[in-house]
């Protein structure tokens, strides 16, 4: 299941949203180009749970901590991580950025990374297996979307085995979906492999899209934000 486009036009530019990704793009292009060294990089800037715990018990160790969690959002695996991370993030982010502001959804953006982050080390407290990758804010962009959108469609290439099409979902399906997704994946791979096993940080994208739906919530009930009135779906 894979996005393609959604049906709620911006009226403003993403300004934030396209400078997000270009410079997720251009952290990956410099990954690159450090070759044999790239790992030891990663090792040191990349957030780990392990040394985040141990950094918030030492004198000064608070900020290093929360420089590894900012930094780690920027930093990703390989070309299909950074390709999928950004694709999902130009299809919804322009939409949360368009109701909260361009600063107010550079805020909501690294604050629901950072929580995505830390609810991976709280479920995982003693793996030194490094964490990179938007997913966790993007995910909290989702929950945002799902609370502020519900009327939308999404147009969707579905996998069916060895074939595939493209349906127009309603956007709570395609995200609750999602959600359901990341859940099991993530509780089964914590049954099989233990809290400190390798692999996607499923926790990570379950804590950014809840905190994300949580302040969308929050946030609307304040009247702080105002999502603008139903716009046609395709095909309308």
């Amino acid at each position: 299941m894979f996005p393609l486009r959604d049906s709620v036009p911006s009226s403003r530019a993403p300004v934030v949203n396209v400078l997000l990704i270009v410079a997720c793009g251009a952290v990956f292009l410099f990954e690159l180009s450090l070759g044999p060294y790239l790992e030891r990089f990663m090792r040191v800037y990349a957030f780990v749970p392990a040394r985040f715990f141990h950094l918030l018990a030492v004198r000064g160790g608070v900020s290093l901590g929360l420089k590894s969690v900012l930094l780690s959002m920027f930093l990703h695996g390989g070309w299909l991580h950074l390709i999928g991370n950004m694709w999902f993030l130009w299809i919804f982010g322009d939409n949360v950025e368009d109701v909260l502001g361009h600063v107010p959804y550079l805020a909501f953006y690294l604050g629901c990374g950072a929580t995505a982050a830390i609810g991976q080390a709280i479920v995982a407290p003693s793996s030194s297996v490094p964490m990179v990758g938007a997913s966790g804010a993007i995910a909290g962009v989702l929950g945002a979307y799902l609370v502020w959108f519900p009327w939308a469609r999404v147009r969707t290439l579905l996998f069916l085995g060895f074939f595939f099409t493209v349906a127009e979902l309603p956007a709570p399906i395609f995200l609750i979906i999602w959600f359901v997704v990341q859940f099991f994946s993530g509780t089964l791979a914590l049954a099989a492999a233990g809290p400190a096993a390798g692999g996607v940080a499923w926790f990570a994208h379950i804590g950014g899209f809840l905190t994300g739906a949580l302040l969308a919530l929050m946030l609307r009930r304040a009247r702080r934000v105002r999502p603008r009135p139903r716009h046609a779906a395709f095909g309308e």
